[in-house]
């Protein structure tokens, strides 16, 4: 009875989590002159249409939320890559070598995921304007190439790896960038897919920053122009919602497709 119990709580938590995914997709294939019209009360009607349209998702193809989706998958895709180069480097360097001060780098490191990015995202962006890289997609990526959850995740399953197959490479006259390249690198699949999605997803629900530094049409990124479609006096909620469902369907899919890599990560890493 205990196990039946708690699976239906469970199935029941898990509705009540999916509820309002499923009302902003309802009202996504709605005029926005609906959206609001079969809240009071709640009828089935509230959760799905009978009658849906697709002329929300076609309207977002002259908006400009179309071209900022683009540039939200080119600065995510871009800070992946980049960041796990930087991100592997630094944690190869702080759990294969012995050096005076490690601790203390390490320990940095761990602080610097523990504050906001928020907190220090006004300074940094007034930073990037002396720099000139206003409207720029390398100011909108580089701030995200260097996480410290990141190489924290990485450190950790590359500590796991035995010494022996270093010693190995290292007798068999491989160089430190062979060891990295060839013994860590190969090994670490679910780690650096793990720490991809922690970049990505960083990257891509990212508000704050890319409103202050991608403010031009040319750079502007989905969440920011997402806001923008809610203007000061009326807002188009079919609209609103259509986008919010395109920004959302995205990291769904990534997230869906590596998940089993991301829970290997985690795991091999000693978290919970």
């Amino acid at each position: 009875m205990r196990r039946v119990s708690l699976s239906v709580l469970g199935g029941v938590v898990g509705i009540l989590f999916f509820l309002p995914l499923l009302w902003v997709v309802t009202n996504s294939l709605r005029p926005g002159s609906e959206t609001f019209a079969h809240l009071n009360p709640l009828s089935w009607s509230t959760f799905f249409e009978l009658r849906p349209t697709l002329r929300n998702y076609s309207a977002l193809l002259s908006s400009e939320i179309g071209r900022a989706t683009l540039n939200s998958i080119l600065v995510s895709v871009a800070t992946v890559a980049i960041g796990l180069a930087v991100c592997a480097s630094a944690a190869f360097g702080l759990s294969a070598f012995q050096f005076r001060g490690r601790g203390l780098v390490f320990g940095v490191v761990v602080l610097s995921f523990l504050v906001p990015f928020d907190a220090i995202a006004i300074p940094l962006s007034t930073m990037f304007r002396d720099w000139h890289l206003t409207n720029t997609f390398t100011g909108l990526v580089l701030p995200g190439i260097g996480n410290g959850m990141a190489i924290f995740l990485l450190r950790q399953f590359f500590l796991g790896i035995p010494t022996e197959l270093v010693e190995a490479g290292r007798l068999d006259g491989l160089n430190w960038f062979d060891v990295f390249r060839w013994i860590y690198l190969p090994l670490s699949k679910p780690a650096l897919i793990g720490a991809g999605l922690m970049l990505f997803l960083f990257q891509w629900q990212s508000y704050v920053w890319p409103l202050l530094i991608g403010t031009d049409a040319k750079h502007i990124l989905g969440p920011v122009a997402l806001s923008n479609l809610q203007g000061q006096n009326f807002a188009d909620y079919g609209l609103v919602f259509a986008g919010a469902v395109v920004l959302t369907v995205i990291p769904l899919v990534v997230i869906a497709g590596f998940q089993r890599y991301f829970v290997q990560s985690v795991s091999s890493s000693g978290l919970k």
